[in-house]
Formats: C-alpha cells, structure tokens, sequence
C-alpha cells in the first residue's frame, strides 16, 4: 500500500517516510552528528523501546528521531515561505500522520527496511539512499550540482514550488551538501 496525497502533485507517503527514515538515521550522533540522537534508529533505540512498546517500538524511535531533527533544523535555518523535509506543506504532513496508523498495522512489513537502517554504516548519504533504492542516478548528479548557502547553513533548491516526490526527494538528498557535524538544510521555496 502506497498512500498518495491529493495534492497538485501527488506524493508517495511510504516513500517520504522511508526518505524521513533514512535522513534521520543517518543524521544521529553515531553517525553524521547533525542532531542529538545516539542511535535511536540503530539498536541502541531498538532495545530502549522494545520492552515497553513490543510491537510498535520501530515506529516510535521514527517520532523520537524525527522530532529532534525537525527542531535542529529549525535552530540552523527555518527559511519563511519555504519546505524542507522535516517541514512540507500542512495538507502532506497532515496526510502523513494519518497514515501512522496504517504503517503500524504493517510494521512487519517494514521490519527489514528498520534492520537495514539499525545497521547503517557510511559517510556517504547519496550511497546510503541509493543503496536504500530511493534516489536515482540522476537525482545524485543534480545533488552534486547543488551548493550551500554563503553560511553554509542551507542549500537552497530550484524547484516548482509544488511539493511532489520529486522534489521530496531531492529535499532529502540534498542533505548529502552538508558536512559531518554541521548539516546543511536543503529547501525549496514554495508557490505563493
């Protein structure tokens, strides 16, 4: 199951959650140090939640990790009129928490995308995500092509003001701009 918003553009919800997964796993403090979680999408998190939420302890470690990375990134650059991937339009992030439910219904389904996340290696989020199979090539080139901000805090995208995967997408990887313990927060600004 696919849940698609009735956005303009329609936006794959599974994908924006795994997109959300993976930039947050690899953002935490024993990897990228961009926000302070240590682990909690790896089996550090695993273990402090299973015990009290046995079959909804993956998805917990998800709200913790992406909570703190939506507030850190807030903290670095919180651009007016704009989207990034912690923060999309109300309409996608509403639709978005209407499919937790969901989500949890098929948590074992999505028990090997959190393994393969709980043992994430690497310092290189455009191998991670195309490794993960949610970026293509050309997406990595057109990352490459992108530069941060005169502060170094931001990567602006160009886009169509509308947020669709594509753009979703490219949200996330462009991530990759940043460096080890100083993120970059990729966003684009939106059609007023």
């Amino acid at each position: 199951m696919s849940a698609k918003s009735s956005d303009e553009a329609t936006v794959d919800l599974d994908q924006l959650l795994k997109l959300r997964l993976a930039v947050g796993r690899f953002g935490e403090m024993d990897l990228a140090r961009w926000w302070n979680t240590n682990g909690m999408l790896g089996r550090r998190g695993a273990v402090a939640l299973e015990r009290g939420f046995p079959s909804t302890h993956r998805f917990a470690q998800a709200r913790v990790v992406f909570a703190v990375a939506r507030s850190r990134c807030q903290e670095i650059f919180d651009p007016p009129d704009s989207m990034t991937l912690w923060s999309l339009p109300a309409e996608i992030e509403d639709q978005f928490d209407a499919c937790w439910h969901a989500w949890l219904s098929r948590s074992d389904e999505w028990e090997p995308f959190f393994d393969t996340l709980a043992n994430l290696k690497g310092d290189d989020l455009l191998e991670v995500l195309s490794t993960l199979e949610l970026i293509e090539r050309s997406q990595r080139e057109a990352v490459g092509k992108l530069r941060r901000s005169a502060e170094n805090r931001a990567v602006q995208l160009q886009s169509s003001g509308a947020a669709d995967d594509e753009v979703i997408t490219m949200l996330a990887a462009a991530f990759a701009r940043g460096e080890q313990s100083t993120p970059a927060i990729p966003y684009a600004r939106l059609s007023t």
